[in-house]
């Protein structure tokens, strides 16, 4: 049995958030052979769910990895199977820093996005614009743990209009967090905050355990910064043409086309 990780945005998804023709009969073929399917995304957990609930992804040994690998879903045993959360008191410091500097963050608890109350326009305006595809409703407070049952898998820090101002709070609050927060960008817009023993990759690894495959059964596609570490796993890594070209160097392929011309589909259908 071989497993296919694919990301969402940019990757298995084209721009109009569906999945062309090609690739989706593609991916059907490659399940029917007896293989396994996991999107793997950054998204929050139910996201990843309203994606295969619109999409019609109910497919035999699928998975869904949500907030960037820190938690696996198995679909067919409807249970989670995996659960990495961060630290308290640095989603605190994180939230702290976020607000000195004049950046959007938020996270996330089963079923809301988790934001501080903030009058601000420009920080209602980071929420709008990431709500355009994460339909999910939004919870705004003054204690964001008094809504959680977990502590948070992820964190997202936003800014629209200056890359510079975001690098910046990532370079402060790396020198504040160390090594105990992974900080990466998922786009040129978002920074994902989540804890080192979760990321893409170490998903990659802790799935084909449960499944009693090796890594080198896996087949992992992405597009961006938060992508690599799968891609760099897996068997066979697969960067998208529509990607970050920093990402590229780590993929044994780059598809010829990109998202929105059916860029997996090729690749999958070779491996049927």
């Amino acid at each position: 049995m071989k497993i296919f990780f694919s990301d969402l945005d940019g990757t298995l998804l084209n721009d109009r958030k569906k999945i062309d023709d090609r690739t989706r009969s593609a991916l059907e073929r490659f399940i029917e052979a007896g293989n396994a399917f996991a999107v793997s995304t950054g998204r929050a957990m139910d996201s990843a769910m309203m994606v295969r609930d619109e999409l019609e992804l109910f497919y035999p040994r699928t998975f869904l990895i949500g907030y960037n690998g820190a938690q696996i879903y198995d679909c067919a045993r409807n249970e989670t199977i995996r659960r990495v959360c961060l630290d308290r008191r640095l989603v605190k410091q994180a939230f702290q820093l976020a607000k000195k500097r004049g950046i959007h963050i938020h996270t996330y608890n089963e079923t809301h996005i988790i934001t501080p109350v903030n009058d601000d326009p420009a920080d209602m305006e980071c929420v709008a614009y990431y709500r355009r595809v994460i339909k999910s409703p939004v919870i705004f407070t003054d204690d964001i743990f008094a809504h959680m049952e977990y502590p948070p898998c992820k964190c997202i820090a936003i800014e629209l209009h200056d890359r510079d101002r975001l690098e910046a709070y990532r370079q402060e609050l790396a020198g504040i967090v160390g090594n105990r927060i992974t900080l990466i960008y998922s786009s040129p817009y978002y920074l994902e905050l989540f804890d080192p023993g979760a990321g893409k990759g170490s998903a990659v690894t802790e799935l084909c355990g449960y499944l009693g495959i090796d890594t080198s059964s896996a087949i992992a596609a992405g597009d961006q910064e938060n992508d690599q570490s799968m891609i760099e796993t897996a068997g066979v890594g697969i960067a998208m043409r529509n990607g970050d070209p920093a990402v590229w160097e780590h993929a044994d392929i780059v598809t010829d086309e990109d998202n929105n011309h059916n860029g997996l589909a090729k690749y999958l259908e070779a491996l049927i």
